[in-house]
């Protein structure tokens, strides 16, 4: 008899470990809110640091569903704890018993509007990450219209107590830096201004992407925040900021500002959990049982976490923590349901 896991999100990490989980012989539902599969990354262009496709790793992730049950517009609606599985009620009227949970709910961009200093949603040429990520992909945006100064704002609701948020979401200064230097592709003539506090290219190649953006492209780095923007009179916008390295004050008269909004927990996320009263830290990030030995598992038995949904992370670690939740979940399965152990060897066997 197949063990029935239930995936909650569609996004990179419940599209991996669903296709790890059918491959060791257990049967995945997976449900999706949203119309489509792939969560943000269905929605960017290309990924740090080298520049790859984000449509070739979606599709790269896609073509390994097979066998997988899929349901998007879809969420969950009650979800009860029984002795050994989940009753779970969906919104297109299925019902699932599953032996096994994974929250896989990702994350939401900050709003950036939130920051009114900044001017989002209420000056033109102030766009977000996600809005220039956009462009990249369809060249279509009428706030970016050949602009000669652009300057990158990092950290836009991310270490940030005034945002509630004091932890860092860890691709801000990646992305604002590839992002910085695409930006020089386009325009090459154009000055481009990072405002940062400090940056964080932890990941292997960040350092030659950031080096590259300096040598190769000629992007400044200012180290200090923005305390303010203005619009001037024609439509050009006035940031004032410090230069904490040169100790003073700085103005800049820019084209077009780009807010380089952080990852806050994912609102869907956040209603299933209230479903279930599971533990979320202080960040509003759901808690897992262990951060050393058990990141994967929830304080609930038979529930299961991966991905954004305990925490900022880049597409490799998500990748990551979902094999991880692929393991975890097959351990608890195989402890809790011993006479499945037949028909799992023999799949792993075939396959």
């Amino acid at each position: 008899m197949k063990n029935n896991v239930l995936i909650i999100g569609g996004g990179p990490a419940g599209l991996e470990a669903a296709s790890g989980l059918q491959r060791l012989g257990y049967n995945v539902i997976l449900i999706e809110r949203t119309t489509m599969l792939g969560g943000h990354l269905a929605s960017w262009d290309r990924l740090f640091p080298d520049g790859a496709s984000a449509t070739g790793a979606l599709d790269g992730l896609l073509a390994r569903m097979d066998g997988v049950k899929c349901f998007t517009d879809t969420e969950v609606q009650s979800i009860n704890r029984l002795e050994k599985s989940y009753n779970v009620i969906l919104s297109n009227g299925i019902t699932v018993l599953a032996d096994a949970v994974l929250v896989a709910s990702g994350f939401d961009l900050f709003k950036a509007e939130r920051k009114e200093e900044y001017g989002y949603g209420i000056y033109d040429h102030v766009i977000t990450n996600a809005d220039l990520e956009a462009w990249f992909a369809s060249g279509s945006d009428t706030r970016i219209d050949s602009p000669n100064k652009i300057g990158f704002v990092h950290c836009v609701g991310s270490r940030d107590e005034k945002s509630g948020c004091r932890s860092c979401s860890k691709v801000c200064c990646a992305t604002a830096v590839k992002q910085a230097c695409e930006m020089k592709q386009a325009f090459p003539d154009a000055q481009i201004y990072c405002f940062y506090m400090d940056l964080r290219m932890f990941g292997r190649h960040y350092e030659d992407l950031y080096l590259g953006a300096q040598k190769e492209y000629g992007v400044r780095f200012i180290r200090g925040r923005v305390a303010e923007v203005s619009e001037n009179v024609d439509g050009s916008l006035l940031v004032k900021a410090e230069d904490t390295v040169a100790g003073k004050p700085l103005k800049v008269t820019l084209d077009l500002l780009v807010l380089m909004a952080g990852m806050r927990p994912s609102a869907a996320g956040r209603r299933v959990g209230g479903l279930l009263q599971m533990p979320v830290e202080e960040d509003g990030f759901f808690a897992v049982r262990d951060g050393i030995l058990s990141g994967q598992r929830s304080q609930l038995p038979g529930l299961f976490l991966a991905g954004a949904a305990t925490g900022p992370k880049t597409l490799p670690e998500t990748l990551a923590d979902a094999r991880g939740a692929v393991t975890e979940i097959d351990r608890y399965l195989s402890d809790v349901f011993p006479n499945a152990k037949n028909y799992k060897t023999l799949v792993r066997e075939r396959w």
